[in-house]
């Protein structure tokens, strides 16, 4: 259906998901194609989201797949112009592309700050300049940010990647403002913990610097029971349709981001604690005791 703005919600709508070879972007193109929309799959993962595509029209979907690196603004002011020049519209741009650095930042090197910024950060703004002139001329889009529950609270042991969806709720709640002026909209998901490949070593592009292996992996990412992307994908998008601001999946986070605002001394001392429990849990994962019983 239409909005009174011209907004297709979803049917018939056009929308570009970046990152959607996988995890929660491939979850998004999935749902928005079954629920009508044209959907155009950006990812560095050219062959990954061709699958995704060729699996979404062997369901009566529609959806092709580009090859887009983010972090080249060029390529994705490209891939927006293409996209209103082939359909006539662009309704939605869910800017989801993301990786992360695990592990505590005295392990860091520099090259590891520049590449969250690059993807995490400059991705998103990249997007952003891309599809909002595009958006603003032709008077109506959704521009919807990938943040992170690490955008609202603090997250020691992926200090970057707290700092980059940090970044990019504010830059979201900000632009929000301005662009109801000209009628559009912007929304930010902050995913809890989803079955997605940055669980595992920080996503295609990602790192852990943790060292553990995947049997210790799979331990520390099963005691976290993430959610399904698929069922992510459902519930985010329905928040979409509302136009929320900021939409936390699953809903239960919530608890903490109300708590973060009441009391901020409070998470600082509980994340504390949970921080610390977390090392002591890394250390047992990666004792040799803990090894021979896997």
């Amino acid at each position: 259906m239409d909005t009174g703005n011209g907004l297709r919600t979803f049917d018939a709508a056009v929308a570009i998901v970046t990152g959607a070879a996988s995890g929660i972007g491939r979850a998004l193109a999935e749902e928005l194609a079954r629920r009508g929309a044209q959907v155009i799959l950006a990812d560095r993962q050219i062959e990954l989201a061709r699958e995704v595509a060729a699996g979404i029209t062997t369901r009566q979907g529609s959806a092709r797949a580009v090859e887009v690196d983010v972090t080249d603004f060029p390529a994705v002011e490209r891939l927006v112009g293409e996209t209103v020049q082939t359909h006539g519209r662009l309704d939605y741009l869910f800017n989801n592309a993301g990786l992360a650095i695990g592990g505590e930042a005295r392990l860091y090197q520099y090259e590891d700050w520049q590449l969250v910024l690059a993807v995490n950060l400059h991705g998103v703004v990249n997007g952003v300049q891309a599809a909002y002139p595009a958006m603003r001329t032709q008077g109506y889009g959704h521009i919807v940010n990938t943040a992170s529950m690490a955008g609202l609270c603090p997250s020691p042991m992926a200090v970057s990647y707290a700092a980059t969806k940090h970044a990019v709720v504010g830059l979201s709640t900000s632009l929000r403002i301005e662009a109801a002026e000209a009628g559009l909209r912007v929304s930010v998901l902050c995913p809890g913990f989803i079955r997605t490949p940055i669980l595992r070593g920080g996503g295609k592009y990602g790192k852990d610097l943790r060292q553990l292996s995947p049997e210790q992996q799979d331990r520390l990412i099963e005691r976290s029971r993430p959610m399904d992307p698929a069922d992510f994908a459902r519930r985010a998008l329905n928040a979409v349709a509302r136009n929320r601001a900021i939409i936390i999946v699953p809903g239960g986070w919530k608890l903490l981001w109300w708590l973060n605002r009441l009391s901020p001394s409070f998470v600082l001392w509980l994340i504390r604690r949970m921080y610390r429990s977390l090392k002591r849990q890394l250390a047992d994962t990666a004792s040799p005791t803990s090894a021979e019983g896997a």
